[in-house]
């Protein structure tokens, strides 16, 4: 049995009659009559009666016809969700992020994502680099925005792009000596109880500011788990807190940012993924990063071959 089969079926209960039937489907009338023979056989139950006056389902085939035209309602719909899946307009993204990609650029390319693709159900983590980065690598993530590229055992299966640039800033309570001033030296900062990224979590971070201040001064910091646990603890006076520009972008009352000289880049924030995944959901997350960070768009380019029209993910360049 043909799906054919249970749309003949449902024309001639339609039509009640085989000529209407046949020219309704735009096949001949003898082929359409043997089609319906062939079906009653197959079954083993007579499903139309045909008489004078037209032809009508028998009560077996009442029962047919109810579900044939159930199964061929799930058949369209089977189609149609196929479809969708294979666009990436459904389907699952798991997304593991560090809490300074929500200054930028997430909200924008969530955001995006969102209204392009309601029907995709996200999972976002907020999570130190280093945890997504191993959760990425066990394939407990889809995707994972960390500062600096992954690293460790597994991470030469990823593609790492930079999404943002980055450089150290500083940030105090309105009430410290440094509020008002435009930029900071390093050896004022040095000076300064400090308050900063936790160490374990990232690691890339720390590894800058010891290199920048020493160690006695890290050493001797406030540990915090994000940007804005950084901010609110230099609201309230613990010290000089130290993380990336972009948190200059939520201005909050009583505290005030400083450049900090000479300027002191950052590991980039950067997108990962799983170079062999071909996750449809995936490509279309990777285009709306392309539409929104033109940097990341030109690195993916060159990584994947351009952007994909079908949402499918390609292997990436050796």
């Amino acid at each position: 049995m043909e799906a054919r089969h249970l749309r003949y079926a449902l024309a001639l209960a339609e039509h009640a009659h085989f000529g209407r039937a046949a020219r309704a489907l735009g096949i001949a009338q003898p082929p359409l009559s043997k089609q319906i023979a062939d079906l009653e056989r197959e079954i083993g139950a007579r499903l139309f009666d045909r008489t004078r006056q037209g032809v009508f389902p028998t009560g077996a085939g009442e029962a047919f016809l109810a579900r044939a035209r159930r199964a061929l309602e799930e058949m369209t719909a089977a189609t149609v969700d196929a479809g969708r899946a294979a666009r990436g307009e459904t389907g699952r993204l798991r997304l593991g992020f560090i809490a300074s990609a929500l200054l930028d650029p997430l909200p924008d390319v969530l955001g995006r994502f969102g209204r392009e693709r309601p029907d995709v159900r996200l999972e976002l983590h907020e999570m130190a680099s280093s945890r997504s980065a191993t959760a990425l690598i066990a394939g407990e993530l889809d995707a994972a925005v960390t500062l600096g590229p992954p690293r460790g055992t597994g991470a030469e299966h990823l593609v790492s792009v930079p999404i943002g640039h980055d450089h150290l800033i500083a940030v105090v309570s309105s009430t410290h000596p440094y509020a008002g001033q435009a930029s900071v030296s390093v050896d004022q900062v040095r000076r300064q109880p400090l308050i900063v990224a936790a160490g374990e979590d990232e690691p890339a971070v720390t590894a800058g500011l010891r290199t920048l201040l020493g160690d006695d001064a890290v050493d001797g910091a406030t540990f915090a788990r994000d940007v804005h646990t950084i901010i609110g603890l230099a609201a309230c006076g613990v010290g000089v807190g130290l993380g990336p520009s972009r948190i200059s972008a939520t201005p909050r009352p009583g505290v005030w940012f400083c450049e900090v000289t000479p300027r002191t880049a950052l590991p980039d924030l950067v997108l990962s993924f799983a170079d062999r995944d071909r996750s449809p959901v995936l490509g279309a997350f990777l285009d709306t990063v392309r539409r929104n960070c033109p940097d990341a768009g030109a690195a993916l380019d060159r990584r994947l071959g351009g952007p994909r029209g079908s949402g499918s993910v390609p292997s990436a360049a050796p």
